[in-house]
């Protein structure tokens, strides 16, 4: 019964890594080294890549069980996660602004999550992070999806030429998170613009 159970698990998982890679604009990332728009990544684990004009989405299992977002050259006055631009009805918004402070760059990552519906969005953790020879940030991060599934993730954020680059992982705590945590922050912590 176990062994059936496991199987079925196994086939389940399998459908939702196929699922993420037929999206639009999905293809299969083998582990490697790999350009993501100005940014050079090392991964030891397979993704599905789902691309975008200046963002993209990996996951490994599906993007409810991981998600890996990439955010280049955010714009002054834009949504943190290139989702709208800033208007005078809200200027209390997720909007980068050049020259912020480490920490209000924080605060704006997790004010991007939440406006995206995740409660609870918690930054922890800040400490200095280098993209090869760009200072940069990294920081932790906490939070709940509508459904109340607990996540756990991290976050690496660069300012460079004026613009802003946005990277984060999230995992629900319970599995995903332990299982490829390790994996992830070596991950990030190979990060470098070309």
């Amino acid at each position: 019964m176990i062994l059936r159970a496991t199987r079925l698990v196994a086939v389940l998982l399998a459908m939702l890594f196929i699922a993420a890679c037929a999206s639009p604009g999905g293809t299969l990332q083998a582990a490697g080294t790999v350009a993501v728009f100005d940014l050079q990544v090392d991964s030891s684990l397979a993704w599905a890549r789902i691309k975008r004009s200046r963002s993209e989405v990996w996951t490994i299992d599906g993007t409810a069980l991981n998600q890996l977002h990439f955010y280049s050259r955010v714009k002054p006055g834009e949504h943190v996660f290139q989702l709208a631009k800033e208007r005078r009805s809200h200027p209390d918004g997720p909007w980068y602004r050049r020259g912020m402070r480490l920490d209000e760059l924080q605060q704006l990552v997790v004010d991007g999550l939440a406006d995206q519906g995740f409660a609870g969005v918690d930054g922890s953790q800040l400490r200095p992070h280098a993209f090869g020879d760009v200072d940069g940030l990294r920081f932790d991060l906490a939070m709940a999806n509508g459904d109340g599934l607990l996540y756990q993730g991290t976050a690496a954020v660069a300012e460079r030429n004026g613009l802003l680059t946005v990277v984060f992982w999230l995992a629900p705590k319970e599995h995903y998170h332990g299982r490829d945590v390790a994996a992830v922050n070596a991950m990030l912590d190979g990060l470098r613009f070309q």
